[in-house]
């Protein structure tokens, strides 16, 4: 985490969506003892003293998840800067009890949706582009669309300001705002309010909208913005704190500062480096008590059970830097383009901080906010997670080569919610993606997803730039041996800034690269040619991706609705799954609309079929059934798949039927 300041979600760059997959909300539940506290209606902050730091994130993060930047970047500086008063606001918070959370959650769903209602605020003379974006985005929301975006704008402008109000901005020495996805709009307009009542106060932006090469454009166009931190913030903002606490200047005068963007920076050097944490073991635990605090103040209304965000690793170990002309790491995804290498937290100190915060805030929801989890030590963090007394809940992102032994470690622990990195049924193009992964290792997770009872929400990204028919096909073929199991949700493809297929538009069938048109829709044209937006818009067979990719779209709604017929009873268990005994197994078959089947197994085909839990080769089966004739072993492999029980691929098979009983089988 953080970048001053930035967003996890995540959802989030390559691929839409992604931002709102983490979110198990626990909105309609009311705490018993809240009759015992006193409610107050309205916030009566005490002064704040004179080096008092103020930070603050604007909607629209999730609002059920206090903001992991602010947690951190808060518990650093009081932890380095003791005498220092830290004050943590979270905006989204109060403007999402003002609206509503059911509105402000349908709004949070949809980047583009979101950027819309501040952008109406900001620039009126754009009403016309901003409401078109806006009705895009509300055709699958009857709510929105009956509320509207003047209404909805014009709801969400009193209670920023009501934001505005409760706050003394006056005394603060620095003035920081995360800024992440879905955050743009509505951080300039907080930032361009509050400078207009104190000329004088400086302000600090970062997070994962920023970019080194971005940052300097930004500054160009944002004068409200006097500094930006480029990568993790807690070193630059940290020094930051101390020069204007030590002597109070004007920002030209403040001296260089590895990390952080000036106007001086821009026009007098070359960009300075980013700074990183080496040990993220160091760092203190999240400090929440603010987002807690507002909750408590909202009344028994706006009551509900947050999730907490916690994070154990930083950056992505499978993005290795070999150098621009040859990135690394999965072609669509930006997320990790302000890290340099990957570093984790020790394994017993993530136990520990999460019991510890679950303790304080009386809460059993956990979100790991990583890219990716820690391959070497996941068992042990997961292994002493489970060894606390209580029944948390927990969610996290995991690439597709997850073991069943530790997705089986994982759920004993409390997972009951996976991001898997699934992104393709095509190994094809899954190459192009260069995910690491293919079509069979996809579906072996799912299927583990499936029998251990853990929810998959995951992504099928369509459009890739260089798909073409043979990884559509091949996407069809293997969507017919995957309906049994959770459905992927469908993302369409959008180019992020810094991103592999960015970096290389060539090998990719990308003729040119900009900013995404909606920015133009939204934002003053003068300001969309200045900056490099972290979405960016493309020119290369776009027509001809969306015509290709439509049966695979068709055929994602009916995977849904296949998937909920079969499930419309709670205690149904997986559509497919089998029983076995020492002697013989049954497979049954719950198929849409048409009678189950069952299959009986005895024998050696029982054996065939519970060593192919996990996929294996042609040439492990033969070496492990020995006795068994080439002949008589394909035929049987071949039965198996043309009744979808199991799917093959170059040569592996994989058994696809759920144990009814998982935790009776032995290790894979």
């Amino acid at each position: 985490m953080p970048r001053v300041l930035r967003g996890h979600v995540r959802v989030t760059g390559g691929i839409a969506g992604k931002r709102n997959s983490k979110a198990h909300v626990d909105i309609v539940e009311t705490t018993i003892d809240s009759t015992l506290h006193k409610i107050t209606t309205t916030m009566n902050p005490a002064k704040p003293s004179p080096d008092q730091v103020i930070l603050a994130s604007a909607p629209w993060p999730l609002f059920n998840y206090p903001s992991i930047q602010l947690g951190t970047l808060k518990a650093y500086l009081k932890k380095h800067l003791p005498d220092v008063t830290v004050a943590a606001h979270h905006l989204y918070l109060k403007v999402a009890a003002a609206v509503g959370y059911e509105v402000y959650r349908e709004i949070s769903k949809r980047s583009w949706l979101a950027e819309s209602i501040y952008a109406s605020l900001l620039y009126p003379q754009q009403m016309q582009s901003i409401q078109r974006v806006f009705n895009a985005e509300t055709r699958s929301s009857p709510l929105l669309q009956t509320i509207g975006l003047e209404n909805l704008s014009r709801r969400v402008e009193q209670a920023s300001h009501a934001c505005l109000a409760e706050i003394d901005w006056q005394k603060a020495v620095l003035l920081g705002f995360s800024v992440c996805l879905c955050q743009f709009t509505s951080s300039i307009f907080f930032l361009q309010r509050i400078k207009q009542r104190i000329p004088s106060i400086p302000i600090v932006i970062g997070g994962s909208n920023f970019t080194a090469q971005s940052a300097g454009q930004m500054l160009t166009v944002f004068p409200q913005v006097d500094f930006i931190i480029v990568g993790e913030g807690e070193l630059p903002l940290t020094e930051l704190v101390q020069h204007h606490r030590e002597k109070p200047r004007p920002p030209e005068k403040i001296p260089s500062i590895d990390g952080v963007v000036s106007r001086q920076t821009t026009t007098d050097s070359t960009l300075t480096a980013c700074r990183q944490v080496q040990d993220l073991s160091a760092l203190p635990i999240p400090d929440f008590d603010d987002y807690f605090k507002l909750l408590k103040r909202l009344g028994s209304n706006g009551t509900f059970f947050p999730t907490l965000p916690f994070e154990i690793s930083r950056g992505c170990w499978w993005k290795q830097s070999r150098g621009s002309d040859n990135p690394s790491g999965c072609a669509f995804c930006n997320l990790n383009v302000q890290w340099q290498g990957y570093r984790s937290k020790h394994p017993q100190q993530v136990a520990a901080q999460v019991d510890q915060l679950s303790s304080r805030h009386k809460t059993f929801s956990v979100a790991f906010t990583d890219n990716v989890l820690p391959t070497q030590t996941s068992t042990k963090i997961f292994t002493d997670l489970s060894k606390i007394p209580k029944d948390l809940r927990l969610f996290a992102e995991i690439r597709a080569a997850t073991s069943r032994e530790r997705l089986q470690i994982m759920r004993a622990a409390g997972i009951e919610e996976l991001q898997v990195g699934i992104e393709a049924l095509s190994t094809r193009l899954l190459a192009k993606m260069n995910k690491g992964t293919t079509a069979i290792q996809n579906l072996q997770t799912m299927k583990y997803c499936e029998e251990l009872g853990i929810r998959s929400n995951s992504n099928l990204i369509l459009c890739f730039p260089g798909s073409d028919e043979a990884d559509v096909q091949e996407t069809l073929r293997v969507l017919q041996f995957a309906l049994c199991f959770r459905p992927l949700k469908a993302v369409q493809f959008w180019l992020g800034l810094g991103s592999p297929v960015w970096l290389s538009p060539g090998a990719f069938g990308i003729s040119a690269r900009f900013n995404h048109p909606n920015y133009r829709a939204l934002l003053p044209a003068e300001m969309v040619g200045a900056v490099d937006f972290m979405i960016q818009g493309y020119r290369g067979n776009l027509n001809h991706q969306k015509k290709i990719w439509k049966p695979v779209q068709k055929q994602l709604k009916t995977w849904k609705a296949i998937y909920a017929g079969l499930h419309k009873d709670p205690g149904a268990g997986p559509a497919l799954s089998f029983r076995t005994a020492p002697e013989f197994m049954i497979i049954t078959q719950r198929q849409h609309q048409s009678p189950a089947l069952a299959h009986r197994l005895e024998g050696r085909s029982r054996e065939i079929y519970l060593y192919c839990a996990a996929h294996r080769s042609l040439g492990q089966i033969r070496r492990h059934f020995p006795s068994l004739g080439e002949e008589r072993l394909l035929k049987f492999l071949q039965m198996m798949v043309d009744k979808r029980l199991m799917f093959a691929e170059n040569g592996r098979y994989l058994s696809l039927a759920c144990a009814v009983h998982p935790g009776n089988l032995s290790g894979n």
